[in-house]
């Protein structure tokens, strides 16, 4: 395949969307990135063989929101005032199709975090702080995508997806003092949520140019520790234009909603959120296998419950290729 053809199809980058790793949205703040990114997956709807991204996040959440107006930090009193939170996330995707209708993705995510908080103890105010690099939770995620029923002037793939996220990333690291970090904080949630979703995308081969729409639905199937993360739904719609044969510039709407995290151990009143993110990007083919780009996201509506941690933008970048 060539580079303008992979390209082509890489504007439906939230095909296999699901493959990403969860968006904790809690008030620690723990987050990845939403934008879809799964370019070299885009191309396994139509071809065979195997697929790897590595893929580089950083969300660095250091405003309290409370609804969907900015707070500073301690203005609204909480057991604990969330100062900020730096996430710098490593994900590795493999994906591989086995034929026209059939494939399967697995995503391993390595978090790098580091909060800071501000404990409310009898009066006093300590500082408390976590620092680590651990595993996230694995997904595996399988796809079905529906026969052709586009026409050569206008190609188009229509799909599902489903799978699992599985609890193997820890959900007890503590910082120097010994003090195990909040549920919502740990690299693991500790539970096996089931996933799925559905796609649909369209080539516009005249104009240089394809789109996307891509839902996803993510629910966990049981609690750990007294701690339940609450659903998420997200969507997505995409748009890629042709500047050269390996340039393409992309444009992202990124939608989320996250129901209140559940448990004795959870904190329900300040979990929860709806998001609405817009994120311009660049692709850049180095060779016909072989592909880079970058998003930069932007939030264009944050209403959160209770008072969380929030970010003015999030940074992608990645490197995708076939073998």
């Amino acid at each position: 395949m060539k580079a303008s053809q992979l390209f082509a199809l890489a504007a439906c980058s939230g095909v296999l969307g699901s493959i990403l790793p969860q968006t904790a949205l809690a008030s620690c703040g723990t987050a990845f990135c939403t934008v879809n990114s799964n370019w070299t997956s885009e191309s396994a709807i139509t071809e065979g063989g195997s697929l790897l991204d590595l893929r580089y996040e950083y969300v660095s959440q250091n405003q309290p929101r409370a609804g969907t107006d900015d707070v500073a930090v301690g203005q609204i009193r909480k057991h604990h005032d969330e100062v900020k939170t730096v996430n710098r996330n490593l994900l590795l995707t493999y994906s591989h199709t086995f034929d026209a209708q059939w494939g399967i993705s697995v995503t391993a995510p390595v978090v790098d975090r580091n909060h800071f908080h501000i404990h409310n103890h009898r009066g006093a105010q300590v500082p408390e702080r976590w620092d680590f690099t651990e595993l996230g939770d694995v997904r595996v995620v399988g796809r079905y995508q529906l026969p052709d029923t586009g026409t050569p002037l206008h190609p188009r793939a229509a799909g599902m997806t489903f799978g699992l996220k599985l609890p193997t990333g820890k959900t007890t690291v503590a910082n120097e003092n010994g003090d195990v970090a909040e549920p919502s904080l740990q690299p693991g949630s500790g539970t096996t949520d089931a996933i799925i979703g559905a796609y649909y995308h369209q080539k516009l081969p005249q104009s240089g140019a394809s789109w996307f729409v891509q839902a996803q639905y993510q629910h966990a199937l049981n609690s750990h520790d007294n701690f339940k993360p609450g659903g998420q739904l997200s969507a997505d719609a995409g748009y890629r234009h042709s500047v050269t044969d390996r340039l393409g510039a992309l444009i992202q709407l990124n939608f989320l909603v996250k129901r209140r995290d559940s448990g004795s151990a959870a904190e329900p009143a300040d979990s929860g959120a709806r998001y609405v993110s817009l994120s311009p990007g660049l692709s850049y083919a180095l060779s016909d296998a072989v592909q880079v780009y970058g998003f930069l996201q932007k939030p264009v509506y944050r209403n959160v419950n209770g008072v969380q941690l929030t970010a003015d933008k999030a940074l992608v970048v990645g490197v995708s290729g076939r073998f």
